[in-house]
């Protein structure tokens, strides 16, 4: 893996939009102060894009008894069966 850009405080704060950028693309970003690395820029986690209803067709199974209570859960519970 390729080792993390790093951007001095002076050099971060005027080539801001240019890290972000490097950012999106993935890319880890370090920030440092007087030599020393103080903060780490990293993408968030990827969204999952769903473009309509119905994009989770066929990867999602509810079960028939999906609301069925367990064997005795009711009657711990005080709950009429």
């Amino acid at each position: 893996m390729e080792a993390a850009r790093q951007y001095n405080v002076h050099e971060a704060k005027t080539q801001f939009s240019k890290i972000l950028e490097l950012v999106a693309t993935g890319e880890e970003v370090i920030i440092s102060k007087s030599g020393e690395p103080v903060a780490k820029v990293i993408p968030l986690a990827g969204k999952i894009q769903r473009t309509d209803y119905g994009a989770l067709k066929g990867q999602i199974e509810i079960s028939d008894d999906f609301d069925e209570l367990p064997d005795g859960f009711a009657e711990a519970f005080g709950a009429d069966a």
